[in-house]
């Protein structure tokens, strides 16, 4: 009987750069590449709604790439090692390569699955290709774990990297099997959610590889110069819009760091962007480096003094936030934004978490659990780190006591409201002096722009400064209480 490889396909929807893909290659037999949606796995978290569109678009752009090279994408919907294991017995399979999730669960399933295919002689084998650094080749100078981003990034800067070796062109052909498995189709893994809400997702992003490779290209030829200016703007062209392709694996951070290592010896005047964006790229690294100190980061707090924090937790105001209809503009256009398009502003982002926690004072796990079914890139290490670096609960130098007034920010940046008016159109018409604090509007200004507070944009669900107050006083109660 013919011998078989097997490509096991998980976020790393590419075949650039990719060494599982390398190492199967290498094996000169046929190979099988496979997708094995593990969904109903109670040890791993459940894929979010609008992540679940992007799996499913990332999905056909592979097959379709695979189909190209003489192959097609095998997909499967059950337990993993189950799978893997019947179809090594069926073709004869002599090695099995996949790469790397740095999600504890997911480590674990994978170590049982690599232990139970070298039981059967089969070679088992991952590889490192979604981070710039595995979590655990970072340490102090004590040989510990680091808790604040600044020295991190500093050390992955230091350290040795050898990721450049990892960077391969896609290859022309892919050696398909006489006959492949009877599996299941894309359609039938059931990722796409029963309401076609995602049609403004579909316009305006391309998932996949194609997808991946020509934002970057976009953002390195030309945003990335002005990033460092521009990435707090929400209104402007100043970020990559990367993350749900990066999330997915449709591109290498290994090849982020090279091409914009070109680019600087190019551009040596664009040095300080390029590091202003890879930066950025360190803080993913910095969150799964967290996560791999504590697997539960979404549910627990790295620092355990918050865990007696009493929340409110009040329905109406957490509703009020999910909808946009808070009564203040820029984390209503966040909100808005997050659920028509899939995705949010990073400034915006903090913003609107910081007006759930410390403004309404909602549990920033609820939160947190809103933005992985809403974000086209929730990602278990960043959607948790991010929380907790707004709740002051997490890997931080600052604590609790930083607040965002959303007003000033506002008026810092979104000065000229086009953000705003974007994705809150009722305020379209006020002038620019109201439109952060429509409340403080005169009612003839409000006539002329043909706006009813109360009616067509509510007021203000709670008072900033009487939040913050509460919210501090608090904080500091129920940290002393639990530190005394």
């Amino acid at each position: 009987m013919q011998k078989h490889t097997l490509l096991w396909f998980r976020q790393d929807l590419r075949l650039a750069d990719h060494p599982a893909l390398q190492a199967a290659l290498q094996t000169e037999c046929p190979i099988l590449p496979i997708f094995i949606l593990d969904d109903d796995d109670a040890e791993t978290r459940r894929i979010g709604g609008a992540a679940r569109w992007w799996l499913h678009e990332s999905l056909t752009a592979l097959d379709a790439d695979l189909r190209v090279r003489g192959s097609r994408l095998l997909c499967f919907r059950g337990k993993a090692g189950d799978i893997l294991q019947k179809l090594c017995n069926q073709y004869h399979v002599e090695s099995v390569f996949w790469n790397r999730s740095y999600v504890p669960q997911v480590q674990k399933r994978d170590a049982a699955v690599k232990a139970a295919l070298k039981q059967h002689n089969i070679t088992a084998q991952s590889f490192a290709s979604y981070l710039l650094f595995e979590p655990w080749q970072i340490k102090t100078g004590a040989g510990k774990p680091y808790r604040v981003f600044t020295p991190f990034s500093k050390a992955c800067m230091a350290a040795e990297w050898t990721g450049a070796g990892q960077l391969f062109a896609a290859p022309e052909a892919v050696p398909a099997p006489q006959q492949f498995p009877a599996g299941t189709t894309i359609a039938e893994l059931d990722l796409l959610p029963p309401k076609d809400w995602y049609k403004e997702m579909a316009q305006l992003w391309q998932p996949g590889e194609n997808g991946a490779q020509s934002s970057w290209r976009g953002f390195l030829n030309g945003g990335i110069a002005a990033y460092q200016e521009q990435r707090d703007f929400p209104n402007t062209e100043g970020v990559s819009r990367l993350s749900p392709h990066l999330h997915w694996g449709e591109i290498a951070p290994a090849r982020l760091r090279v091409d914009m290592a070109a680019a600087t010896e190019k551009y040596p005047d664009r040095q300080a962007r390029h590091y202003a964006f890879l930066r950025q790229v360190l803080w993913r690294e910095f969150s799964y480096h967290l996560l791999d100190q504590l697997p539960d980061m979404a549910e627990k707090p790295l620092n355990e003094n918050f865990t007696r924090m009493k929340w409110e937790n009040d329905s109406a105001l957490l509703t009020a936030w999910q909808q946009g209809k808070t009564g203040y503009p820029l984390v209503d256009a966040g909100m808005r934004q997050l659920w028509r398009t899939g995705w949010m502003h990073n400034r915006v982002r903090m913003i609107a978490a910081s007006f759930l926690i410390k403004d309404l004072f909602i549990d920033w796990r609820i939160g947190e659990k809103y933005f992985w079914d809403t974000l086209l890139d929730a990602d278990p290490a960043n959607n948790a780190a991010g929380w907790q670096w707004v709740a002051g609960c997490g890997a931080d130098a600052a604590p609790y006591f930083r607040i965002f007034n959303p007003v000033l920010q506002s008026k810092k940046f979104d000065a000229a409201g086009g953000y705003i008016r974007a994705f809150v159109p009722e305020l379209a018409n006020l002038p620019d002096k109201y439109l952060h604090a429509p409340w403080e509007a005169p009612d003839n200004v409000l006539e002329q722009a043909g706006l009813v507070l109360g009616k067509d944009y509510p007021y203000p669900v709670v008072d900033h400064a009487a939040a913050r107050d509460k919210a501090l006083a608090i904080y500091k109660h129920d940290i002393k209480q639990e530190t005394a």
